[in-house]
């Protein structure tokens, strides 16, 4: 009875998700750094995470990406990190978080070839901070953004910029207003940098 017990119990654990494993995160901050708005040094930025104990902090370049280790759930460590930074630097940051192997299926996934793209063209994918509602979706979907294209996966806009971005109808906001979830976008060599430093550090 005694084994059974305990064999019931690390079943419920697990079945409930609340066995601890170590993961590595990629956090992507949403508008910092941006004309010289809501300014955030990247060292300030990683001596934050080190001082929260998170294992192996490393960030890359000024609009806030941080790579890191953590025995955390998504939610509740999004929701931690949102805090600590309103709490460290004045001001309230949305952040996406990703674990490195959903950044590299995110990669796998494109439904555009990011080595064929025409001149002038440029790749970028949306990170939402939360999954769309249908009706969001159905909302985006209706968007005429030509001769710029998008797709919805999941948590993620892929977005293909034709024109110059200054003149897209394909913005932040659109995405923000139209699927109403928070989203934060990075360009591919962005992405595929953050998915090489999060397997490095996985140790894969």
């Amino acid at each position: 009875m005694r084994v059974g017990a305990v064999a019931l119990a690390w079943y419920a654990v697990i079945h409930k998700g609340g066995l601890l494993v170590m993961r590595t995160y990629i956090a992507l901050l949403r508008g910092i750094n941006v004309g010289g708005h809501r300014l955030i040094k990247m060292a300030d930025l990683k001596a934050m995470f080190v001082a929260q104990g998170f294992g192996g902090a490393q960030t890359y370049i000024q609009s806030g990406n941080v790579v890191f280790r953590a025995d955390e759930a998504e939610e509740p460590l999004r929701e931690r990190i949102e805090r600590q930074i309103a709490a460290t630097f004045g001001f309230p940051v949305v952040v996406a978080l990703r674990t490195h192997n959903e950044l590299a299926r995110i990669i796998t996934a494109c439904p555009f070839a990011p080595n064929a793209l025409a001149e002038g063209e440029r790749l970028y994918v949306a990170l939402l901070a939360e999954t769309p509602a249908p009706a969001g979706i159905e909302c985006m979907l209706a968007s005429k953004t030509e001769p710029d294209e998008f797709r919805v996966v999941g948590r993620e806009v892929y977005l293909l910029y034709r024109q110059n971005m200054r003149a897209t109808q394909l913005t932040n906001n659109l995405l923000e207003s139209r699927l109403g979830v928070p989203a934060t976008s990075r360009n591919w060599r962005t992405l595929t940098t953050l998915a090489a430093m999060g397997k490095a550090l996985a140790g894969e």
